[in-house]
């Protein structure tokens, strides 16, 4: 996570990513995204939150990790720990 947004790790082809993906960029949440079949640090990273799993959704909020949430757990998490990040419309 940096200043710019919260991390988002995915694959191509993963549904659950794109929904997840559709509905937190729609309510205006920064994404910074990680392909993990295109960088190995990005695959070790969810493998590090997932249970060596690679399992993605994967989004990490501050130091906090979350394996495949919904759009509500991400905000929740975000109001914690983030809430610098949040959009106007959710605060």
């Amino acid at each position: 996570m940096t200043s710019e947004g919260i991390d988002f790790y995915w694959r191509p082809g993963c549904g659950f990513c794109w929904r997840l993906d559709r509905a937190l960029t729609k309510a205006g949440v920064p994404l910074i995204r990680h392909n993990i079949w295109e960088l190995e640090s990005a695959a070790a990273e969810v493998r590090s939150w997932a249970r060596g799993n690679e399992t993605v959704p994967t989004v990490v909020v501050g130091s906090v990790g979350l394996v495949n949430p919904s759009a509500a757990e991400v905000v929740v998490a975000m109001r914690l720990h983030t809430p610098d990040l949040l959009p106007e419309a959710l605060l």
